[in-house]
């Protein structure tokens, strides 16, 4: 369902627009004369309005921003750093925006009025006495316009005046102005870091100096030499490692002689014989001492063998020998004992005498550890301080070459020239937004008036917003007095004829004009609308005055009558009636006269100059029409004439302004609404058919009457009524029937 309702709100919108398309190429038909004599109009206002301006000439000088200025410090890796920072800073839309406006500034257009003195300038400021520096500036600036070129760092400085000279003469005042101004800038930032830089210089320096008069006394407090500390430290560790080294070997020693000390403590006077054999082979004089009491005991072993008793005399020798052998060995290993003893004292005194050192060099090294952190704190501090003092001291040297140098990252481009041709006016332009103009008011008036128009034009109009169907269309025709007779003057392309008759017989005076073929339509639509059931009464109306119902009705029952069908035409307009002035009827009697019974019916039906068709005037003016038209003598007379007569067509007052037409609207078979072409409202074109429709009426249709069909809504009926062969015959005489021609009295 979205998809179908999408669909069909498509050609809704197309028709929408196709709607809107109609309605405006109708308009701009109609309204082409204001459109082209708007443009005109504007076109001539700007030509004019072009020829009063004064010419006004424009110079105009181009700046280049450079952020790759040559400098002082180029070449270097450094001085390269900095050429980039420089670009940076200035290749962004903050700089030159801000530069936009330095251009501008009251600083630099003050320096070009004090230098050109255009305070007293009476070209420039169109006055005699001398105006105040604000006033000057504000006039220079009024001349001045900045504009940057796009993608770029160009920007051009343009100035308009009367005079190219002094447009000229401006704009390059202004110009080297500003870059006099930046080059000053530049200048004294460089002047200021320069004794930033020698402020700074000479704090650095003294800082230094303190810094290393501080690691100089921290030496000297600390008895530190003037090697560095990684030698002081490299120093002691050597020296802990000699130490280490020879506390190990004493250590060693000394177990090495604790271990003698016990191996000879386990020699007794048991057994004086069992001496380790270390000390044999380093003591000749023991290892005898044990040899010959070995050989003692020996020998005595021999002399027990051989049977001699222990009281024998070589074996009490033998024992005196091994007695004194051992007393000499116990003697000489005692005396052994005692040196190990003394050797071991010495290892032991060696050994704390060594621990002592290394832990005093231990104690010293971890006390420089503490004494390092001091000390390399002190020397970063001055390493640091050192080296920017040397950055400062290069710094300063490159500011103050770049401040001799005058480095400038802004110059002129191109100077201005003089001017030979004024920017302004330009006629060509002013003249094209002339017509522009022209053309937009020419286009919107055109289009209020449209809009403003809301009269009923085409049949479109009554068909579709009156919501009645469309009868047909009666022609325009103008009227003239000529000789005190009312004469019609039809006027066209190729023709211009004078009528005999009334203008509303002309249907009958000229059957082969437009009008007359317009009524035939009207005509043939009545009868064949209703065939079965065929309208035999009835009434013509309008909505307002001045509509031409009484022509319409004349018209149809013209046509109706040359037809063939007997018809009697009515005025009951008792209000302002015109029917006996047009059938020649004047001071006759009428319908009232039949409805008071002063006349009859066959009386006042009286035959006219149509054949087929009889006229019954309105009679005297009553004082209440609504009353009378109401009344059932008048809707008895109503049938009687519908017995009487094929068709009878009656003519009746405006329905907004009186209810008279609303009330015969009841009486009849048909009602037929007559509407102005472009001259009634379709609001009053509304309120004619509410009155219709509230007594419920039957509404036939509506009939355009005065339609002028060389408007271009009405292309197609001039080509059919006007163009086609056979419909613009003249006649040589009139084909007005003569009196009584024709005419037979009506059916009782």
């Amino acid at each position: 369902m979205a998809t179908i309702t999408k669909r069909n709100q498509e050609p809704a919108k197309a028709d929408d627009l196709a709607s809107n398309f109609v309605w405006l190429l109708p308009a701009i038909r109609k309204g082409w004369p204001i459109l082209v004599a708007s443009v005109i109009l504007g076109a001539g206002i700007a030509g004019l309005y072009t020829k009063t301006l004064q010419p006004i000439y424009e110079a105009s000088a181009m700046i280049e921003f450079d952020p790759d200025v040559v400098r002082p410090i180029a070449g270097s890796e450094k001085g390269g750093e900095m050429t980039r920072f420089w670009s940076g800073l200035f290749d962004n839309r903050e700089y030159y925006e801000t530069q936009y406006v330095v251009m501008t500034s009251d600083r630099t257009l003050s320096a070009v009025v004090r230098d050109l003195g255009l305070t007293r300038d009476v070209a420039f400021n169109g006055q005699k006495d001398p105006v105040t520096m604000e006033t000057a500036v504000q006039t220079l600036r009024s001349k001045l316009r900045v504009d940057p070129v796009k993608m770029s760092r160009l920007v051009s400085i343009k100035v308009e005046d009367p005079d190219p000279k002094v447009a000229r003469k401006l704009c390059e005042a202004v110009s080297r102005a500003y870059v006099a101004q930046n080059l000053e800038k530049s200048v004294n930032a460089t002047s200021d870091a320069v004794v930033w830089l020698g402020g700074q210089l000479d704090h650095f320096k003294t800082e230094l100096e303190t810094n290393e008069n501080a690691l100089h006394e921290f030496k000297r407090s600390n008895d530190l030499p003037s090697s560095t500390i990684d030698e002081i430290s490299k120093m002691i560790r050597l020296e802990m490692q000699e130490y280490d080294q020879a506390l190990t070997r004493t250590r060693t020693r000394k177990q090495e002689i604790a271990a003698r000390h016990g191996e000879l403590s386990r020699v007794s006077s048991e057994n004086p014989d069992q001496i380790p054999a270390s000390e044999l082979l380093n003591n000749q004089f023991l290892s005898s001492l044990r040899t010959a009491y070995q050989n003692a005991v020996r020998e005595r072993r021999e002399f027990l063998a051989e049977g001699k008793g222990d009281n024998h005399p070589s074996v009490k020798k033998a024992d005196e020998k091994i007695s004194q052998y051992k007393g000499d060995l116990l003697a000489e290993v005692k005396n052994i004992q005692g040196a190990v003893e003394r050797d071991l004292a010495i290892m032991q005194r060696q050994e704390q005498g060594e621990a002592s050192l290394y832990e005093g060099a231990k104690k010293k090294a971890v006390e420089l550890n503490l004494k390092e952190l001091e000390f390399r704190r002190l020397d970063r501090t001055r390493g640091q301080n050192e080296k920017l003092y040397g950055l400062l001291i290069e710094q300063m040297k490159q500011a103050d070459l770049a401040r001799m140098m005058n480095v400038n990252n802004v110059r002129l481009l191109d100077p201005p020239i003089e001017p030979t041709t004024p920017v302004r006016p330009k006629p060509s332009t002013n003249v094209l937004v002339g017509l522009l103009s022209g053309f937009i008011l020419g286009a919107a008036i055109m289009l209020l008036k449209e809009q403003l128009d809301n009269s009923v034009k085409t049949p479109e109009d009554v068909e579709q917003r009156l919501g009645v169907t469309f009868l047909g269309l009666l022609p325009m025709f103008e009227e003239e007095e000529q000789n005190g007779k009312r004469t019609e003057v039809r006027t066209t392309r190729r023709s211009r004829t004078v009528l005999e008759l009334a203008p509303e017989l002309i249907v009958h005076e000229r059957p082969l004009g437009s009008l007359a073929e317009a009524a035939r339509a009207v005509r043939t639509n009545l009868m064949f609308m209703n065939p079965d059931k065929p309208y035999k009464r009835l009434l013509v109306t309008s909505a307002a005055p001045s509509e031409g119902k009484t022509t319409v009705a004349c018209s149809i029952a013209i046509s109706l009558a040359q037809g063939g069908q007997r018809v009697c035409i009515i005025d009951c307009d008792l209000r302002r009636p015109r029917l006996h002035r047009i059938f020649d009827r004047v001071g006759d009697s009428g319908i009232m006269n039949v409805l008071l019974g002063d006349a009859t019916l066959d009386e006042v039906a009286q035959p006219t100059v149509v054949g087929n068709l009889w006229c019954i005037p309105a009679g005297p003016i009553p004082p209440n029409p609504a009353d009378v038209l109401h009344s059932d003598r008048f809707r008895k007379l109503i049938e009687e004439l519908g017995r009487r007569f094929d068709r009878v067509v009656i003519d009746s007052p405006p329905l907004v302004a009186v209810t008279d037409s609303a009330i015969i609207s009841t009486l009849v078979d048909g009602a037929v609404f007559v509407v102005r072409a472009f001259a009634t409202s379709r609001n009053i074109s509304k309120q004619g058919l509410r009155a219709l429709l509230d007594v419920e009426a039957p509404i036939i249709g509506a009939v355009l009457n005065a339609v002028d069909l060389r408007k271009h809504a009405y292309d197609y009926y001039y080509q059919y009524y006007y163009r086609k062969e056979g419909y613009l015959q003249t006649q040589a005489t009139s084909p007005a029937k003569k009196e009584g021609e024709g005419a037979s009295p009506p059916p009782n």
